[in-house]
């Protein structure tokens, strides 16, 4: 039986060969670039058991979501920089992440995050958005809400997870896209 197969499988390689000769596929081309920021410094990730955070992240996310339960955390080292992203639920069951930045010891949280459809973005900041020459449709936006009342639109482009491709700011009823990242 197993002699039959094998001779079947040689006659059919062989009537393949004589069929109509076609170029290789062309490989696939990376997809394109659509940053509109540089890339940020690259940062040592790890992440944290909820139970492992320092009191002073624990005390400082609990200060400004209180009940929030906390389903996981990284800690990032960026140029001597020590940052922390906790994630988690808030009481009512939506989901929250907050951004805290240490100095001199001690945790600030600075800025409020939770991912939003990008029709749920204000106009102007779709705009904004939308004039920028490398111009995309984001695969995903998280609504950032900073410490001095600036929200930031965190936007992602199809294919690239990581971070943000564009940012735009949005404080008193005007969006401006932004040229620089934060450091957190």
């Amino acid at each position: 039986m197993r002699g039959h197969r094998a001779l079947m499988a040689g006659a059919m390689l062989a009537l393949a060969a004589c069929g109509k000769a076609e170029a290789p596929a062309a490989p696939e081309a990376a997809a394109p670039d659509t940053s509109v920021l540089a890339a940020g410094p690259a940062a040592a990730i790890r992440d944290v058991a909820a139970a492992d955070l320092p009191p002073g992240v624990r005390d400082a996310v609990l200060a400004r979501v209180p009940g929030m339960k906390i389903a996981e955390a990284e800690r990032k080292e960026r140029g001597g920089q020590v940052f922390y992203d906790v994630e988690g639920t808030r009481p009512d069951g939506s989901d929250v992440e907050l951004d805290l930045i240490e100095e001199a010891g001690a945790y600030r949280v600075v800025e409020m995050q939770r991912d939003i459809a990008w029709a749920d973005a204000p106009a102007p900041v779709r705009s904004a958005a939308g004039a920028a020459a490398d111009a995309f449709t984001p695969a995903r936006v998280i609504e950032s809400t900073q410490e001095d009342g600036m929200i930031v639109y965190e936007l992602f482009a199809p294919g690239q997870p990581d971070e943000p491709a564009a940012e735009v700011n949005w404080k008193d009823g005007k969006a401006a896209l932004r040229t620089t990242r934060n450091a957190y």
